[in-house]
């Protein structure tokens, strides 16, 4: 019952966590700057100016926005392009491995045998674990470009000092909830990874290997001593079966007792 609780606790972590990421490719305010706001004139004038993954844009003091569409791929910005096929591309690993978990979950009909959906359950993870990395590599390539102008001692006449917007930090928290999800998920099939040690036992001129196991000993479950002198039964008492054994077994005197 535990295993499974982790296991439904880490489906909902990292479908959680691949949801964030994939809200993040379709929000707004990637990087944001202001300019003016500033007192001293009668009316106060303020611009921002914004980009996301698709499109800048500009907006005034009166709540008007005017967009310019990025052109066609091949002339777009290069790191914008590769942050675009990070994030598909950890998204498109995210597909397979959220697969994969519900396939390997213990709650699930199908898989197959146990050890199967355990191997189906690590691939998942690995998948969850390769998909996160992808997409915080992209996160931190476009963290990357705005830090390296806004902390930039001094920048060309046009160029803007942009911050960072919620979509960076939202995928971030997202990819932190996958790498947890995936975690958890490891946790229910270590022993595919390392599997349980093999003791070994000797016992009256021969070895038995035996697997160590919780709640078994030398004598319960895998090997039992054989017993001499006695029979082992159940319901009346062994003596009364043995004195009945020995009255209906025939006896043989030798020469040598019948002589004396």
């Amino acid at each position: 019952m535990r295993k499974r609780l982790i296991q439904i606790l880490g489906f909902l972590i990292s479908s959680l966590g691949w949801l964030f990421v994939l809200c993040t490719m379709a929000m707004d305010y990637w990087r944001i700057t202001q300019i003016g706001g500033q007192g001293g004139s009668f009316i106060i004038k303020v611009a921002w100016y914004w980009s996301n993954l698709w499109k800048d844009c500009f907006t005034d003091s009166t709540a008007v926005t005017n967009c310019r569409d990025f052109p066609v791929l091949w002339s777009v910005t290069p790191y914008v392009q590769g942050v675009r096929g990070l994030l598909m591309c950890g998204l498109t690993l995210g597909f397979f491995a959220v697969v994969l978990c519900f396939v390997g979950m213990e709650c699930t009909f199908i898989g197959g045998a146990d050890k199967t959906k355990d191997k189906l359950l690590l691939a998942g993870s690995v998948f969850h674990i390769g998909g996160s990395i992808s997409d915080v590599s992209a996160y931190c390539l476009y963290i990357n470009r705005i830090a390296r102008t806004a902390f930039a001692a001094s920048v060309p006449q046009g160029i803007l000092r942009y911050d960072l917007g919620p979509p960076i930090f939202l995928g971030l928290v997202g990819c932190f909830l996958i790498l947890l999800g995936a975690l958890f998920y490891a946790v229910t099939v270590y022993r595919v990874i390392w599997p349980e040690s093999q003791v070994v036992y000797a016992y009256g001129g021969g070895t038995y290997a035996v697997p160590r196991s919780r709640g078994r000993t030398l004598y319960t479950g895998y090997y039992q001593p054989r017993q001499y002198g006695s029979y082992m039964g159940s319901g009346r008492s062994s003596s009364s079966k043995i004195s009945k054994l020995s009255q209906t077994t025939p006896t043989k005197i030798s020469e040598r007792d019948a002589f004396v």
